[in-house]
Order: structure tokens, then C-alpha cells, then sequence
């Protein structure tokens, strides 16, 4: 799985540790991936995100900037 050599090594972070990340760092310095499903992307999301389905990640990586953090939910 090539994804995973992409978001290799990973911290955990707990939802006040993501929070105050993303509320102290500009959107473009970071990536918020939601790897859930359209539907439910689009019933709610967090403002900024990119949507890419977890089937479907390893064949999408290029989408992505390797020189940013991302923060996958």
C-alpha cells in the first residue's frame, strides 16, 4: 500500500490538538484530508477540506503537496 509509506511516520492527535493546529497555521501550510465517502462529506465537513475516498488515497496521492503536513480524519 503505497499510501501508507505517504503518511508514514504519524502522530496522533486528539481533537483539541487538531483544533489548535489548524487554528494556528494558515490553510495553505497544511492538508485536511477527509478520507470518509461523498455522502458523508457532503451531509457535513470541515471548511477547507479535501475529500479522497480511502479506496481510493493510493491512486490520488499526487493530488497532494509531500511538503505539507496532513491531517487525515
Amino acid at each position: 500500500m503505497k499510501w501508507m509509506q505517504f503518511l508514514t511516520p504519524a502522530k496522533s492527535m486528539d481533537s483539541d490538538e487538531a483544533r489548535s493546529f489548524i487554528s494556528d497555521h494558515p490553510g495553505e501550510d497544511f492538508i485536511l484530508l477527509d478520507v470518509r465517502q461523498p455522502s458523508e462529506y457532503q451531509e457535513e465537513h470541515l471548511p477547507g477540506a479535501l475529500l479522497i475516498p480511502l479506496p481510493q488515497l493510493s491512486d490520488r496521492l499526487d493530488e497532494m503537496d509531500r511538503e505539507k503536513p496532513v491531517l487525515v480524519y
